[in-house]
């Protein structure tokens, strides 16, 4: 979507803040119900709930192909490619935990996961402008739809370990109120640069949801019941950081990617294909480092591959900074983004591993449920800070301030970074 933002919003009618919105909503709408699409797992089974998740996602991208404005787009892409992503995300991370039982050959298993998902959000620019300009955006999207295909053919092959449990209770009420409280945050965001009062309304209300929905789920455990999350998942400081940690480096790398197509795009007219080109540089970092999950947690302190993460990926940003604007020359822009992606590729994996790994099997489900939510979140957050930032003045002085903002942001992810146990052992 980031490449094919000029072509949709010509195609459409519509404006770069509309595509923007779409993207947002996309991210949104994951975010908002990753928590209740873990929690199904447990009820109707992962492979299922993986199964009906692709299959919604399919749906959408189609719908999204044929969109004849912005408003089906979103219903199509961010809304039923929202609830289909929501759906298939956590039985990966749920089956990857049950299925591989050690810390060493769960780090190679997370390690691969998230070296796809990240190759994936870096190579996203270069293979959806490369159908763009050979075909059309449209076509980007029916592409999807065959990819999604060829998942469902092979997911036949997967074997649930553990058999779902129709019998399962599941909060309504708390993934009614997760959910507005999510929504209601973002949105508040999306607000700053229209309507400062309305920001403050939206980000108040959304607060006052989110404190509705805990202390809706401590009434649930008090009373003996089963919450939507167990107020259990987060007494350790151990997992709080890790999630704090996931969610900044999504942040990262969903706001960088948006500002740096946008910039490209807008400022210097470049097509889809040249944007992904240029993109390829992060695609490569992701690639290397995240491929070497492995070896790495098998040589290094999980808390120490992120801290490394964290400074690498800062240090891209300010690279990418100084030279975009010292040169005009396009690949000025790779070695920053070579940084970006082998600060995010190293980190991601050992991240998601402290956060699951800090808890037994009858809890993954809601811990990655919760674990997405929190990442997705921060993709959510990061288009939206960078979007906000960028619709205020589309100028070079908007894009370095939205790379600056998240550069500070980052420092938050570094400074949780820092404080997670140094006991920790390699693995894990």
């Amino acid at each position: 979507m980031n490449v094919m933002i000029n072509d949709i919003s010509e195609d459409l009618g519509t404006t770069v803040h509309g595509v923007q919105t779409a993207i947002t909503i996309f991210l949104l709408v994951m975010a908002a119900l990753m928590i209740p699409g873990g929690k199904l797992t447990d009820r109707y089974g992962r492979k299922r709930c993986l199964l009906v998740g692709l299959a919604v996602y399919g749906v959408g991208a189609l719908l999204s192909a044929a969109a004849p404005g912005l408003g089906l787009l979103i219903l199509g892409n961010s809304i039923l490619e929202g609830i289909g992503t929501a759906l298939l995300i956590p039985p990966v991370y749920i089956l990857t935990t049950l299925l591989f039982t050690d810390l060493t050959s769960r780090a190679r298993a997370f390690g691969v996961i998230m070296a796809l998902g990240g190759i994936g959000a870096a190579a996203g620019p270069l293979i959806g402008g490369l159908i763009t300009s050979g075909i059309g955006w449209r076509a980007a999207f029916v592409f999807q739809a065959l990819v999604v295909l060829v998942i469902v053919v092979l997911s036949r092959h997967i074997e649930d370990p553990l058999p779902p449990d129709p019998a399962r209770p599941f909060d309504t009420r708390g993934a009614v109120l997760s959910a507005v409280g999510l929504v209601l945050v973002v949105m508040g965001i999306l607000a700053a640069d229209d309507n400062i009062w309305l920001m403050i309304v939206l980000l108040a209300s959304g607060l006052l949801v989110m404190y509705g929905f805990f202390r809706s789920i401590r009434a649930k455990e008090r009373a003996g019941e089963e919450p939507l999350l167990s107020t259990a998942l987060f007494r350790s400081r151990t997992s709080n950081l890790g999630l704090i940690t996931q969610n900044i480096q999504w942040l990262l790398l969903m706001g960088s990617s948006f500002t740096v197509a946008a910039y490209l795009q807008v400022v210097r007219g470049y097509d889809a294909i040249e944007t992904g080109v240029i993109f390829t540089a992060a695609t490569l970092g992701l690639l290397v480092s995240s491929l070497a999950a492995e070896r790495l947690a098998e040589r290094r302190p999980q808390r120490t591959l992120v801290i490394t993460g964290f400074v690498t990926t800062l240090v891209g940003i300010v690279v990418l900074v100084a030279l975009a604007g010292g040169s005009t020359n396009p690949w000025a822009l790779a070695p920053g983004l070579l940084f970006i992606g082998l600060g995010l590729g190293v980190m991601l994996t050992p991240s998601v591993n402290i956060v699951q790994s800090s808890f037994p099997e009858e809890q993954q489900g809601e811990i990655s449920g919760l674990s997405r939510s929190v990442s997705n979140l921060g993709s959510s957050l990061g288009t939206a800070v960078a979007g906000t930032i960028l619709v205020s003045g589309l100028t070079h002085g908007a894009y370095a301030a939205a790379m600056i903002t998240l550069a500070v942001i980052g420092l938050g992810g570094l400074a949780a970074a820092v404080a997670l146990p140094r006991t920790q052992a390699k693995g894990s």
